[in-house]
């Protein structure tokens, strides 16, 4: 059995739903911060990660070049209860120490704030609970934070874009270099045709999905997937693969990786 491990949100559902009830295929659904952190000890075969734990973890996963969250317009967000600066040193909420989200914060403002992680659905409510300055926001939290009243004070991927000219590299999909290279390309082109399967019948793929984002409306959800799951999902191609070394090159020279 091959274990795959990937989060429940919208966009990993639906490109992993044909893929996930193949016969020979365990599928394992947790937290973006779980499976980052589950990646350091090789718990899955395959598995879904910010590409900032991808980074620190390239010599033992091999990167697919599909099934990655990466695009324009869908970086995380810093959002503030009111529309004001920040204090010198803010208490930040940051949805994982290993994730995009957080390395994007450290490429743009540095270490200078009190980090606090917590799980990414927890940030608004730590916020608007006075627990913490300011939050950074990722998955459908873009979709709602005005609703709950709060305020962006810096769309992390609109800076990306116009520091690099590059789409913002969010999440991948990385399988375990030590299966071997048929494996991985066996992989590699089931993922690619689920892919497919999703977008060929989108009803039945948006089933599952719902099963695990009961928390969602239907207008949000399909916001989701527009915005998550695109072109490069089905292959990063030249600006893809481009947009990955410039965020490994920028990690290496903020000395967040070696």
């Amino acid at each position: 059995m091959i274990e795959i491990a990937f989060s429940p949100c919208p966009n990993d559902t639906f490109i992993f739903n044909d893929l996930a009830h193949q016969l020979d295929i365990t599928a394992h659904l947790h937290d973006v911060d779980q499976l980052n952190r589950f990646a350091f000890t090789g718990r899955y075969d395959v598995t879904k990660l910010s590409f900032y734990a991808w980074l620190l973890l390239r010599e033992t996963y091999q990167l697919l070049e599909v099934g990655a969250a990466l695009g324009r317009g869908c970086g995380p967000l810093l959002i503030t209860r009111e529309a004001e600066p920040l204090p010198e040193l803010p208490r930040v909420a940051l949805p994982g120490e290993l994730t995009t989200a957080h390395l994007l914060y450290r490429l743009c403002y540095g270490d200078r704030a009190e980090k606090v992680f917590m799980p990414f659905n927890e940030i608004m409510d730590a916020l608007a609970a006075g627990e913490v300055d300011a939050g950074v926001i990722i998955h459908e939290g873009r979709f709602v934070f005005e609703e709950r009243g709060f305020h962006c004070v810096q769309d992390l991927g609109v800076w990306w874009e116009a520091e690099t000219g590059l789409p913002i590299p969010l999440g991948c999909i990385a399988v375990r270099r030590n299966l071997g290279k048929e494996v991985i390309s066996d992989i590699e082109q089931r993922l690619k045709n689920s892919i497919k399967h999703a977008f060929a019948h989108p009803e039945k793929t948006k089933k599952y999905v719902r099963a695990h984002a009961q928390e969602l409306d239907s207008g949000v959800m399909e916001k989701h997937i527009n915005t998550y799951v695109n072109t490069f999902t089905q292959g990063l191609g030249k600006e893809g693969r481009a947009a990955v070394r410039e965020l490994e090159k920028r990690a290496f020279v903020a000395g967040v990786i070696k």
